[in-house]
Formats: C-alpha cells, sequence, structure tokens
C-alpha cells in the first residue's frame, strides 16, 4: 500500500466535478464514469488519452507517493495531516491555465506563487518522517540517468525529483500528447472546462490519497480542510 498527499478541490468543488467527469472517474469514492466526446474527440479519443491521468485521480502532487516508514501507521498519518492541516492558513490560486508539460496537458498557475511553492515544500518536509526509503526497483522506475543532478539529489533525498526548487505544480488531465493532436486534445479539454477557470481556486484543503495494492486506482483516504476549527472529511 502506498499513500500520496494532494492538493485536490473539496468533492463538491464545480472543477473537481468537471475534471473528474474529464478524467472519467472520481477519487472521492472511486465512482467511474463512461467517457463523454467534447470538440473534434470521440468518447473513446477522450478515454484513450485520460488513461493515464485517470489512475491517480485529480490533484496536484504534494508529497509522491510512498510507502510508510518502519513503525509508522495510517493513524498517525492522518494525525499530523490535521494537525498540519489546522495549522495552516488557506490561500487563493489567481487563475490556473492549461498548459502542456513535457508532452501531457495540466492545469498550471498562470503566474508564479511563491505562497503556494511555500506550502508545498512544507508539506514535503512536514511528512518526511512517514515515508520509507525508496527501494532500488522504485528509484529505477523514476529513470534517474534522464535526471539533472539536483533532480537525482532530491530522489535520493525526498522520494521525488521535483520539490522545492524544481516543484512545479501542475493538476494533470491526459498522457503525453502527440505533437499532431495536441490541438484537438486542447480544444476539447477547454469545451469540457467552459468557464471555470476564470475564477480564483483556493487552496484550503489537503488530501490523504491511498493506492491499495500496486497499479489500482489512487483513492481520496480522507480531506482535511485549511484553519483552525476546519474539519475533517472522510471518503
Amino acid at each position: 500500500m502506498r499513500y500520496a498527499i494532494y492538493f485536490t478541490p473539496e468533492h463538491d468543488d464545480p472543477l473537481c466535478r468537471i475534471a473528474a467527469g474529464w478524467l472519467g472517474r472520481d477519487a472521492f469514492g472511486g465512482a467511474v464514469t463512461a467517457a463523454k466526446p467534447f470538440g473534434t474527440l470521440s468518447a473513446a479519443e477522450v478515454a484513450f488519452h485520460t488513461a493515464a491521468a485517470r489512475r491517480y485521480g485529480f490533484h496536484a502532487t504534494l508529497k509522491a507517493p510512498f510507502r510508510l516508514a518502519d513503525g509508522m501507521t495510517e493513524a498517525a498519518l492522518i494525525d499530523a495531516i490535521d494537525a498540519f492541516a489546522n495549522a495552516t492558513v488557506p490561500f487563493d490560486i489567481p487563475r490556473l491555465k492549461l498548459a502542456q508539460i513535457d508532452g501531457f496537458f495540466a492545469l498550471v498557475p498562470a503566474e508564479p506563487l511563491p505562497e503556494l511553492d511555500r506550502f508545498a515544500g512544507d508539506v514535503v518536509t512536514a511528512f518526511e518522517p512517514f515515508r520509507a526509503p525508496l527501494s532500488d526497483a522504485e528509484m529505477a522506475r523514476r529513470n534517474p540517468d534522464a535526471l539533472s543532478p539536483r533532480e537525482c539529489r532530491n530522489l535520493s533525498q525526498w522520494g521525488y525529483p521535483y520539490v522545492f526548487d524544481t516543484f512545479r505544480f501542475h493538476m494533470t488531465l491526459t498522457g503525453r500528447i502527440a505533437a499532431e493532436e495536441a490541438q484537438r486534445v486542447r480544444a476539447a479539454i477547454e469545451e469540457c472546462l467552459g468557464d471555470t477557470l476564470d475564477k480564483p481556486v483556493p487552496v484550503d484543503g489537503l488530501a490523504l490519497f491511498v493506492e491499495p495494492s500496486p497499479g489500482a486506482p489512487f483513492e481520496v483516504r480522507t480531506y482535511r480542510a485549511l484553519g483552525k476549527q476546519a474539519e475533517r472529511k472522510t471518503a
């Protein structure tokens, strides 16, 4: 079993609902829905292009998937998330935009947001005691030969190459898209999203996702609103 600490909007947020519909799976509870056609993409094409992202659910990675360290328990991890969330002040991403990163489409901040980067870094360090070291096989799956020296150090020290100064907040919507298909896929996503990105996105919660077994879809185990006295929501 692996855990991950992600940002996702709360379940009833319009962006969360629309993204779950696009991906064909709701990480809150794991309900699967049939793909729908958008733009010039057929339902089958949408299902194909979202297959890789569907397993993880709509999210932005803060603490990448990890196995629990020896002596740590899920209950202790949830308690730590409660404490962290209680002490963290929520804030807004003024605007997200659709972008293509390394071939896949994702939602990213329209402008740099140091507050968001600090928040992500705080999550990485706060929950490091819960992370078991990567196995040799897990290290190899990250293809360290393709990483920069800094990314390799991050992978070795923190279990993920893209933390701190290499962090890029992104909410993945597709797998890698060939250049000749990119415009069609972009238009389909834009049609699906409609005017959802016209509003700020509150960063007001923290979600613990779980992968029950290797290769299984990730699901929200617990969602905790940020801010003192906020209540935990468990899927």
